[in-house]
């Protein structure tokens, strides 16, 4: 778990920028990019919660899911990149950190380094998109999302994650009409997202 403090600076940060309140910089990139890429070489034994329960519940329940690429934003060093290509016959890893994509080399061999606010992707052309732990940028993924594509929505801590967003926030969030199938599994909660 993240100090207290430190946990709930990033809650609030997540929360305004998901609901427009704050707008996502060139200088709030650069700072998580270097955070994370300082990060990458002891991510996996020292940071990373290694919590896939939400995910695999998602996966398992959440459905029924498209197959077809899927779409990781946030991808980090790729812990949950075969978990994704269990369902999904490719798995596109997408982060803002170099070095986190470096560390995903042996867990997903599509890697794309790209700022999730301005994705490198068509519109309408993706069917999936996973996102976990994960800041939202709903414009963004509702543009990129086939009209009949999903979003999953995985928080691993649940509302203790830094980066928690309920799946009601997160549908009024992206643009037009949004259903969600939510649960919770082991300490996490996952969400669903389809539009209506």
């Amino acid at each position: 778990m993240p100090p207290k403090h430190t946990a709930d600076a990033f809650r609030v940060f997540a929360q305004d920028l998901a609901a427009g309140r704050r707008p996502w910089t060139a200088a709030e990139a650069d700072f998580l990019s270097g955070l994370f890429d300082q990060l990458a070489p002891v991510w996996d034994t020292t940071e990373a919660t290694g919590r896939d329960d939400p995910l695999r519940d998602a996966l398992t329940r959440g459905g029924p899911l498209p197959y077809a690429p899927c779409l990781e934003i946030g991808s980090g060093t790729g812990q949950f990149s075969p978990l994704l290509a269990s369902t999904f016959p490719t798995v596109i890893s997408l982060d803002l950190s170099e070095q986190m994509l470096r560390q995903a080399a042996g867990r997903s061999p599509t890697r794309v380094r790209a700022d999730a606010s301005a994705l490198p992707v068509a519109d309408a052309s993706v069917a999936a998109v996973a996102t976990i732990d994960m800041l939202l940028f709903p414009t963004e993924i509702a543009r990129v999302l086939s009209p009949d594509g999903v979003l999953l929505w995985i928080n691993q801590l649940g509302q203790d994650g830094p980066l928690y967003l309920p799946a009601g926030d997160v549908a009024a969030a992206l643009p037009g009409d949004w259903r969600a199938t939510q649960s919770e599994a082991g300490w996490g909660s996952w969400a669903v997202l389809r539009r209506s």
